[in-house]
């Protein structure tokens, strides 16, 4: 955890410099999007996990550095991570009345990126811009739903993610990426060795007002 706070400590001193030799552009939108989950077991032979879909939205704010092209956005997130598990397979949750159980987490998630957008394309930037952006999300778990009595949960982690995008008009960013959690998520109470980290492909549409 402390690795991932000190680079998000450097990520915003180098933003601080390079905003003292340009003036910084600052807006901020709403964001919508969705992801694919799959809640992967460290023992994943004992029973199957199906990948699921979820939803997410919020807000996001961004400060790139006119003609550098680098910059920073921040956002505030629900998000909605699920799976199916194949509890049943195994006669251990067989036996307290488990089948094929939708294990289902709500967080928020505060998500920090380090982006770079390329603008020198003589014109066509106005109308379309591609960027990459790379950054640790910060996720708070706010509620899960029951899954009998099998599963134990962790109220903090810390995700890493990339993804691609493009941004439409100067208005409209629309983006994907994949992200995976670096400690565990959740884990089976009867086997205690049985963690699970959330892995995710996931889209975003931001519209910025600004």
């Amino acid at each position: 955890m402390r690795s991932y706070i000190k680079y998000t400590l450097i990520t915003i001193a180098l933003m601080s410099a390079l905003s003292s030799v340009a003036q910084p552009v600052r807006r901020w939108g709403i964001t919508v999007g969705g992801n694919y989950n799959e809640i992967h077991f460290k023992q994943s032979d004992l029973f199957e996990s199906d990948r699921m879909f979820g939803p997410s939205i919020g807000v996001t704010g961004d400060m790139m550095i006119p003609g550098v092209g680098f910059g920073i956005d921040a956002s505030i997130l629900y998000t909605m991570r699920q799976g199916r598990l194949h509890l049943g397979d195994r006669r251990v949750w067989e036996s307290l009345g488990l089948g094929n159980e939708v294990a289902r987490q709500h967080y928020i998630d505060v998500p920090l990126n380090l982006k770079f957008r390329y603008s020198k394309l003589g014109g066509l930037e106005s109308t379309l811009m591609p960027f990459i952006y790379a950054g640790p999300t910060f996720s708070f778990l706010v509620g899960h739903n029951k899954v009998g009595d099998a599963l134990k949960y962790t109220g903090v982690n810390v995700l890493l993610h990339a993804g691609i995008g493009v941004e439409l008009f100067n208005k409209v960013q629309v983006s994907g990426g994949y992200s995976f959690s670096v400690g565990q998520n959740l884990g089976t109470k009867l086997l205690d060795d049985n963690v699970a980290k959330h892995r995710t492909w996931f889209v975003q549409a931001t519209y910025f007002f600004k």
